[in-house]
């Protein structure tokens, strides 16, 4: 069964039995919009079972491409799990589909704010200095940031808070 990691718990040793191989970057089966794996899921792996559960421990990495929160620009980075341990609960004897257990501990240590900066290849990640500027008092000396339009129905209302100023 090509694309699944599946444990024989027949064949399966009391000691454990070390496991190594790639999955297809489709299992991951992410939205369009989202990060996307260019690479397969590498996993090196030993498992073992303890009674009712199977616990594997190892190396995983799959590389994705993320967008940049600073920057909006594409970049790749493998998502690397040296010291990995997935557990699955046993329900039942025969074979086990560990597959989508290991694409669940990728995926949980995904990045947060993820930054061209941290990719394999890192990138200067900075933000244009011409929006740095939004929210700043004009004291600071900073330029005003370029409008698409004016929009004069918004005058309107800096008229009235003028007004409650005075009172």
């Amino acid at each position: 069964m090509k694309g699944q990691l599946i444990i024989d718990l027949a064949t399966l040793p009391d000691e454990g039995k070390q496991y190594e191989g790639d999955l297809p970057k489709e299992v991951f089966g992410l939205a369009e919009d989202d990060a996307q794996a260019v690479g397969p899921l590498s996993y090196d792996l030993w498992v073992q079972r303890f009674g009712s559960e199977l616990l594997m421990t190892g190396k995983l990495a799959a590389p994705f491409e993320f967008t940049c929160v600073r920057t909006l620009h594409p970049f790749v980075q493998t998502i690397r799990l040296e010291e990995a341990a997935v557990s699955i609960e046993i329900e039942r004897e025969g074979v086990i589909d560990a597959t989508e257990a290991l694409r669940e501990e990728v995926l949980i240590n995904f990045p947060v704010d993820p930054r061209c900066e941290d990719g394999d290849v890192p990138q200067k990640c900075e933000i244009d200095s011409r929006y740095l500027s939004v929210d700043k008092s004009p004291e600071d000396g900073l330029p005003t940031p370029p409008r698409a339009e004016s929009d004069d129905r918004w005058s309107a209302l800096d008229i009235l808070k003028d007004l409650k100023d005075k009172t």
